[in-house]
């Protein structure tokens, strides 16, 4: 099954929840994407395209899990990643369940990655619309995700001039 919700965006940008099957031929870009932005300051992450398609590839079998696409033109510039927790193969529901949170409650708000000269358009806010419907349409009132987070004083973080 595949559900597509299309948002056109005053900039000229289409944003489009994707799932199921309609994910498998966009393995490649969004592996590529993902290790692109996870490069960058906070992730600092250097990641390679198999584990990603492998990872992402878990979106493409659970029937509940989505990618909202960030498009210029036919181009991927950003991606958001969605679906049940329990459904989820990383380690975040110990955290939730350690809180008194049950995992099978939750949505997991997997993660957001936009190319640096797209930021600022209001894209990120379209992630977390369509996410939130994608979890409300599923049946779920809990929504989770998880941040990276770098101490203010790390050599890499940018600095205002």
């Amino acid at each position: 099954m595949s559900r597509s919700d299309r948002a056109a965006h005053a900039s000229g940008l289409i944003v489009e929840t994707v799932s199921g099957h309609a994910i498998e031929p966009i393995l490649d870009a969004l592996a590529e994407l993902r290790i692109e932005v996870f490069r960058e300051y906070p992730y600092l992450y250097a990641g390679n395209r198999d584990y990603e398609r492998n990872y992402l590839r878990g979106y493409a079998t659970t029937p509940r899990g989505v990618v909202v696409l960030a498009r210029d033109a036919e181009q991927i510039v950003g991606a958001a990643t969605a679906m049940p927790l329990a459904e989820h193969t990383e380690p975040v529901a110990p955290a939730l369940t350690a809180a008194g949170i049950d995992p099978r409650h939750c949505y997991y708000f997997g993660e957001s990655v936009l190319r640096a000269s797209y930021r600022g358009r209001g894209i990120g806010h379209a992630f977390f619309d369509q996410r939130e419907a994608a979890a409300r349409q599923h049946g779920f009132s809990l929504a989770t995700f998880c941040a990276v987070e770098r101490p203010a004083t790390h050599p890499r973080r940018s600095r205002p001039n």
